[in-house]
């Protein structure tokens, strides 16, 4: 494929990077970021490709499937695009060449500095991975990225890249949006920034001018109301006069009567100091009664504190006795034990020579049975040929098992092999899946994946979801499917419907890796279509039905194709509606289906005119699919094939088991022989060891014996100890005797003592009577004092209220105290007045009641609104300054680049015999609706008029490649050109 060139052209002015820079053409016309080279492998329908486009506009131009879209496909993903911008598939793995595992894209683009190009390479396979390379570097996919926003390469912007799956969504571009994406893709990038901040600041400034304008209507009416009410005012006021002096009297009321409360007060205090002196007397006079009996007391205490001590001495005492016997008990115990030993000793001598005989005669026959004991020699060679035959068993039983764990291990393997066969014959034999599959056919290569997890995770919504949307459809007739399929954009049949946010996001997240739709619908189950009104003009003209009407689906799903699709609006009418289509849009009718044909009509928005677009209608390839029969009956022979192998597995491995079974039985039987032997020899080892066991235990017992103590040396160690045991007895008797007289003397102290404390405890009990009846005085006046306290706290209370009511209706201050001496001095006098002062100012009477509360809350409404009335004229000031400034900036800015591309563009028309002209559409202020205006005029006799995506008829396919951007359109023949003229002009 060699380029075409196109006609050389006058150069325009140097192009803006990201950053605002701008972009100066090299000796050999190309500007950085222009594509210099491209270099595809194993990619799509290239084995390998390299192309070398020329710095201005290339046009690629071959017959269908040439590969004119696979090299723009190459230029997107080289350049970090989504593959899901293409509309071809979800995923990269799609885009290498069939029956290869991986391939490559390389762009070549010129750097700033034009000594060099920017290589930037990416590496695709069928495992859907990518591996970034910038100048044969691995990098990560952020750095590619940076590399192309430096030269504001834009690919979601469809003024420097159009696929052809979106082309009806820049066809469908207003002129308000076409000059948006025009200020992102050339000129300052200010532009679009300014142009937002205008938009603002206008909308700002018309909310303003609303409220200024609302706020000074709204001054006036208050100002003419109040002017109303004055004299009704000003009587008002003098009733509020008279009722504030009753207010003042009403203050001094609380301070009279705490006065008086506070004069009783202070009577009452004075009672309380006469009783408070009684209660000092008589406590005094009962303390002095008290004061004999305290040493008395004392004097007990040190008597019971003597007592004490002789007691602890006397139990002393008692412990030392109770010691002493004890101590005679045991050695009266020990001393009869040395006599048993004594007599022990004597019986003993007597036993000891005929146990010295027997332990001889014992050790001599063991020794013997020892002598005659035959030796035993162990069979090790026979032990040796056992553990060899033992072995030999063992290694063919261990080669069984691992032969079976093989044969289970692929026997699992067909398993799951006939497992997945079964799956996906059942899959293909079902209606859902037979959509799937078409779906998976269409484009949407996960959509299986995707369904699965829907299914499988139902518990985790909160609403219904439903999806894809071609399952939920149900269309009886092929031919009415074929209309629904073709109406509906492909995006929507594999979408899933949520019904809240909640949904909607979790399914976001959670299937973004399959690249599937996701569209939330809030508005209820109500149909939202008009019901279906075939008037007799509509059957007179051949229509019969909507689109709407013709399949069943859940309401969302329903209202989802209304809203998305505007299925509603889409009539289906019969042969005779093909006779009379010229008619049928003079019923209001902009869509309709016949057996043949698709018709379309628009009106235009600007000049009024109606222009129709007419397709052929084709089958449909989604609701009427067929599964292949032949990938079906391969399928059914592939898990008849592994059924068999199953089986004949199973069958080996019973085989393997039976076979491992008669080793380790073999095995067994030499263990046990070899057991028995070496049973045996333990056996003749153990009783040549019982034997010598026996010999050595009789010999220490021979030992033992003759080492015994010489009887008569015992025998005189037991005599000295029986001497010194009577001796110790003797003195522990002496010692007792000398306790027993110390106890008695003690008993006797003790007994004087008690006497002394009986004494003590007389005396304090007479003198104690007399203290309780002075005690009965001074409880009496304390009773008489607490009842006069309390009174007086009482009075206390009374006259805090007093002052604390009295102050919080009104403290005492300088001028109140001047106003209260010109008041009455007594409370009924003061409560006459009052009621004199109210009854007066009672009667003065009014309509409105509020008059003077309305007259005060609008002057400060007015006070208010006159504030902020002053502060929005200055907000107003303030914002038509900014936007003259800004718009100072940007409108001579704009306009220049569109004079520009207008220069341009109509030079280009020109040379194609026809005109065209490219204007800015300016508002005033109101920047949300300036424009762009694409006009063109075909014939000489004709006018200008705005290019729209119906205008002329007919179609063409072309792929156009400039610097930076790729066009791909499928609109008019003459659509096509100028479009791509405009693209042509604002890329250069």
């Amino acid at each position: 494929m060699a380029p075409a060139r196109a006609a050389k052209r006058p150069k325009l002015e140097p192009s803006t990077s990201a950053a605002g820079a701008p972009h100066q053409r090299g000796d050999d016309d190309y500007v950085p970021g222009n594509i210099v080279e491209i270099e595809l492998c194993n990619f799509m329908t290239y084995d390998r490709l390299v192309c070398r486009p020329g710095p201005r506009l290339n046009l690629v131009v071959g017959p269908n499937g040439s590969g004119k879209s696979s090299l723009v496909c190459a230029i997107a993903l080289a350049l970090a695009a989504d593959p899901a911008i293409l509309g071809r598939a979800a995923s990269v793995r799609a885009f290498v060449k069939r029956g290869e595992e991986s391939g490559h894209v390389r762009l070549s683009l010129r750097s700033q500095d034009q000594g060099r190009d920017i290589g930037i390479t990416r590496k695709i396979d069928t495992n859907n991975k990518s591996e970034w390379l910038l100048d044969g570097a691995t990098v990560p996919k952020k750095d590619i990225i940076d590399v192309i926003n430096k030269f504001n390469i834009q690919i979601n912007n469809l003024t420097q890249f159009l696929p052809q799956d979106r082309v009806c969504e820049f066809a469908k571009l207003t002129p308000i949006q076409l000059l948006e994406e025009t200020e992102k893709a050339v000129g300052d990038p200010n532009l679009p920034v300014q142009h937002r901040q205008l938009i603002e600041w206008s909308k700002e400034l018309r909310n303003l001018q609303v409220a200024v304008k609302q706020k000074e209507q709204t001054l006036n009416n208050l100002k003419a109301l109040n002017a109303e009410q004055e004299k009704d005012v000003q009587r008002v006021r003098q009733r509020d006069k008279l009722l504030k002096k009753a207010e003042l009297m009403k203050k001094k009321l609380p301070w009279l009567k705490y006065d008086a409360k506070k004069e009783q007060f202070q009577k009452v205090q004075e009672e309380e100091k006469i009783f408070k002196k009684k209660m000092d007397d008589a406590a005094k006079i009962w303390q002095d009664a008290k004061a004999p009996i305290e040493g008395l007391k004392k004097e007990k205490t040190t008597i019971t504190s003597s007592m004490k001590k002789i007691t602890n001495q006397i139990n002393q005492n008692t412990n030392k006795r109770r010691e002493v016997t004890d101590d005679e008990i045991q050695l009266s115990a020990r001393l009869k034990t040395t006599l048993d030993d004594i007599e022990h000793l004597k019986r003993h001598e007597k036993n000891l020579q005929q146990k010295i005989s027997k332990a001889k005669e014992g050790l001599a026959a063991a020794e013997r049975e020892f002598q005659d004991l035959q030796p035993y020699e162990p069979p090790r060679d026979e032990m040796t040929q056992l553990t060899n035959d033992i072995g030999h068993k063992i290694c063919g039983i261990n080669d069984l098992k691992q032969r079976r764990k093989e044969k289970e291990w692929q026997l699992s393997q067909e398993r799951e092999n006939l497992r997945k066969c079964s799956d996906r014959l059942m899959q293909m034999e079902s209606k859902n899946n037979k959509l799937l599959q078409a779906l998976q056919r269409a484009g949407a290569e996960r959509i299986n994946e995707a369904y699965s997890w829907v299914q499988n995770n139902k518990n985790m919504f909160r609403g219904e979801v439903y999806g894809p949307v071609l399952l939920e459809v149900n269309v009886q007739s092929k031919t009415h499917a074929g209309y629904l399929e073709s109406h509906v954009p492909n995006y929507i049949w594999r979408s899933f419907i949520t019904q809240n946010a909640s949904d909607r996001d979790l399914l976001v997240r959670q299937l973004k890796q399959y690249g599937t739709p996701i569209l939330n619908y809030t508005g209820g189950n109500s149909i939202m279509c008009e019901p279906l009104n075939i008037t007799p003009e509509m059957k007179q003209l051949g229509i019969t039905s909507r689109l709407d009407q013709e399949f069943d689906a859940p309401p969302a799903v329903k209202n989802v194709l209304i809203t998305q699709a505007s299925v509603d609006q889409s009539y289906i009418g019969t042969n005779q509606a093909d006779q009379s289509a010229d008619d049928v849009v003079k019923l209001g009718i902009n869509d309709l289906w016949t057996p043949r044909n698709h018709y379309r009509w628009t009106r235009s928005r600007y000049g009024g005119h109606l222009s129709a677009n007419v397709d052929s209608i084709y089958p449909s390839r989604l609701f009427m699919c067929d599964v292949n029969v032949s990938d079906i009956e391969m399928l059914r022979s592939e898990k008849d094939e592994h059924t068999r192998n199953v089986e004949g597995m199973e069958e080996a491995l019973k085989e393997l088991q039976k076979e491992q079974r008669k080793l380790e039985d073999e095995e067994a039987e030499f263990r046990k022989k070899k057991e028995a032997i070496a049973d045996r020899v333990r056996l003749e080892k153990k009783k040549r060891e019982d034997i010598q066991r026996r010999i050595d235990l009789k010999r220490r017992t021979l030992e033992d014996i003759s080492k015994e103590e010489d009887v008569e040396s015992s025998t005189r160690k037991l005599t000295d100890k029986l001497a010194k045991l009577n001796d110790d007895r003797f003195r522990a008797l002496l010692k007792l005797k000398n306790l027993l007289g110390e106890a008695v003397a003690l008993k006797w102290s003790y007994t004087e003592k008690n006497m002394a404390s009986i004494e003590l405890d007389t005396k304090i009990w007479e003198m104690e009577k007399d203290v309780k009846k002075h005690e009965k005085d001074v409880l009496s006046a304390s009773r008489d004092y607490e009842n006069c306290k309390r009174i007086t706290q009482e009075h206390k209370q009374l006259v805090l209220k007093a002052k604390q009511h009295a102050e919080s209706v009104s403290m005492i201050t300088d001028n109140l105290a001047k106003e209260f001496e010109k008041m009455p001095t007594t409370i009924e006098e003061l409560e006459l007045a009052i009621q004199d002062t109210e009854s007066e100012a009672n009667s003065m009477l009014f309509l409105n009641q509020n008059v003077l509360q309305e007259y005060q809350n609008r002057q400060r409404e007015i006070e208010s609104i006159s504030t902020k009335l002053e502060d929005d004229k200055a907000e107003c000031e303030r914002c038509c300054s900014e936007i003259e400034t800004t718009k100072g900036k940007w409108l001579p800015t704009l306009r220049s680049l569109v004079l520009k591309i207008n220069d341009t563009f109509s030079r280009n028309f020109q040379e194609m015999a026809v005109a065209g002209e490219v204007s800015l559409d300016e508002h005033g202020l109101d920047f949300s609706q300036y424009g762009i205006l694409i006009k063109v005029k075909f014939r000489q006799t004709g006018e200008l008029q705005v290019l729209s995506a119906h205008h002329q008829s007919g179609g063409v396919w072309i792929n156009a490649v400039c610097l930076r951007c790729v066009l791909c359109l499928h609109l008019s023949l003459v659509c096509v050109v100028i479009v791509a003229i405009y693209f042509h002009v604002i890329c250069l």
